[in-house]
């Protein structure tokens, strides 16, 4: 920004000059290239002295891939119902066939198989006659009481420890909870109303932090001020500085 500095332009404006620059060359190209026609162009790309092999004068006529997929689908078609012409006006012709599962057949269907039900009658069967041999147990029970009940059940034969005859009465965990609580409270009024009715015994502590003092409290400690005075003196003595 020196006096002597050489004027300079902004970028905006350098850029828009060089495009009008660039346009201006270019149309006096384009005016150069109308008025002297007689003047060759001249190019070094080699791309512009080729051309496309399939588009070329002598190149054989082509159709479209759509005109092309049309015309297979026709002559598909032709042969199919060609086939089906021959097969119709010579049905002595016998049918060939290489594919091995043509001559198969299906095992679970054949004429010699036995019959077989479906599987939701299965299912069925199975549930009436698993409910016929349950109510058949029953009525062997009923009918013949002197038969022993045979289990080979280990848990068959134990008892609950806790619910036997022999076992000690005892309370539900909500009454005893309460029972604690009722219990508690009662040690606690006890040792209220001995601190009141004896107050010749001395308060016993065991706690270190029961004999000790806030150092900034003490009655010897210099007096302090308050975080608040502090800041509003600070900014006082900074603005008569």
């Amino acid at each position: 920004n020196r006096p002597s500095a050489p004027e300079t332009e902004d970028t905006e404006d350098v850029e828009e000059r060089a495009e009008i620059l660039a346009e201006a060359a270019a149309l006096k190209k384009s005016a150069v290239d109308y008025m002297h026609p007689e003047v060759g162009v001249t190019a070094t790309d080699g791309a512009c002295f080729g051309r496309n092999y399939f588009e070329r004068p002598s190149a054989v006529e082509m159709e479209e891939d759509e005109f092309a997929d049309e015309r297979a689908e026709i002559l598909e078609e032709a042969a199919a119902l060609k086939k089906l012409a021959v097969d119709y006006m010579h049905p002595e012709v016998g049918v060939t066939a290489t594919d091995a599962t043509v001559l198969g057949r299906n095992y679970f269907n054949r004429p010699s198989a036995p019959e077989t039900e479906d599987e939701e009658d299965a299912e069925e069967r199975a549930c009436v006659l698993a409910e016929v041999a349950a109510l058949k147990k029953s009525a062997v029970d009923y009918m013949h009481p002197e038969l022993c009940v045979t289990s080979a059940d280990g848990a068959c034969f134990g008892r609950n420890f806790f619910d036997r005859p022999t076992a000690p009465e005892t309370e539900e965990d909500e009454f005893a909870d309460e029972r604690a609580e009722i219990l508690e409270e009662a040690a606690a009024l006890k040792k209220l109303a001995t601190d009141y009715m004896h107050p010749e015994v001395c308060v016993a502590a065991t706690d270190a932090t029961v004999f000790g003092r806030n150092y900034f409290n003490r009655p010897s400690a210099p007096k302090t001020e308050e975080e608040e005075d502090a800041e509003e003196r600070a900014r006082v003595l900074a603005e008569a500085a």
